[in-house]
């Protein structure tokens, strides 16, 4: 059987082997990703275990950093979102982890989608020399058995191909299916997470008693702070109306001596039209 696989290798042209090539590579990168992202992840485990505290140092820089953000958010008031802070940390450090994490996932539809493609390819190929063979001039050729079995050999290498990247397009596709249900890196990954939660919410609220002091007096001074600024204001606002108190005094005060001025001046003009065209006198009796 393996003779019989060899010698329909050998009916494969460059452009079918490295389609075959390229298959087989995807099939061994993601089979290296899965085991590799497993084991980084098992380091996380690993850093993680057995601890109660945030008092021993993390030899995992993510660690170290999701701990500082964490722990900064603590120390400020309000309710930490620590798988907020996990999740932002993990896409910013683990760029290249995530990036293998999808290779891994996409490379089963790639083997079948190589494999589709050289199958496509072989059978094209077949065709066309099917094709080149029944409308080809044999009574030119010395040997007309000779022709057609050459033909038909040509042929059939194109068949070789194609059935050549199906069966490694589906082999390989079986491959990565198994590993993935044995060694799902997703889930290795959001068991860790999960850890890390859990150790967060185990720790942080101390953190947030140890600081409960010092962000109530925060809060308190931005109170204070805040009460002084009202203060100042209302203060403004009463020197404002006081201003304008005074001003409508001064107004009443001048409006008050401008009537006066206007009464007198009515009764001065009231005397003169009196004086002018006062009563007729009465005439002699006769």
């Amino acid at each position: 059987m393996t003779n019989t696989i060899l010698a329909g290798l050998s009916l494969i042209d460059a452009t079918g082997l490295s389609i075959l090539g390229t298959t087989f590579a995807t099939l061994v990168l993601g089979l290296l990703a899965n085991f590799w992202l497993r084991g980084r992840y098992a380091a996380l485990e690993q850093d993680l275990r057995g601890r109660d505290g945030l008092d021993q140092g993390f030899r995992q820089a993510v660690l170290r950093n999701i701990v500082r953000d964490a722990t900064s958010a603590a120390k400020r008031p309000g309710e930490v979102n620590v798988q907020a802070i996990i999740e932002e940390r993990f896409h910013a450090d683990l760029r290249s982890w995530l990036l293998g994490e999808r290779f891994v996932r996409g490379a089963t539809g790639l083997v079948i989608i190589l494999g589709l493609l050289g199958t496509f390819y072989g059978l094209t190929l077949s065709i066309g020399r099917i094709v080149q063979l029944v409308a080809g001039d044999a009574g030119a050729a010395a040997d007309i058995t000779t022709g057609v079995s050459q033909g038909l050999s040509h042929a059939l290498a194109g068949m070789a191909v194609a059935f050549s990247n199906s069966l490694v397009g589906v082999l390989s596709a079986v491959v990565l299916t198994v590993v993935g249900i044995l060694s799902n890196v997703s889930d290795r990954r959001t068991a860790v997470m999960v850890q890390i939660e859990a150790l967060l919410d185990r720790v942080l609220p101390k953190v947030a008693a140890e600081n409960a002091p010092t962000v109530l007096l925060a809060g308190f001074d931005q109170s204070i702070a805040r009460l002084n600024a009202a203060v100042a204001t209302f203060e403004a606002a009463l020197q404002k109306f006081a201003s304008t108190t005074g001003d409508f005094h001064e107004f009443n005060a001048h409006l008050k001596d401008n009537v006066q001025r206007l009464s007198l001046a009515f009764g001065d003009m009231s005397a003169t039209l009196k004086s002018q065209f006062g009563p007729p006198r009465p005439g002699p009796k006769g």
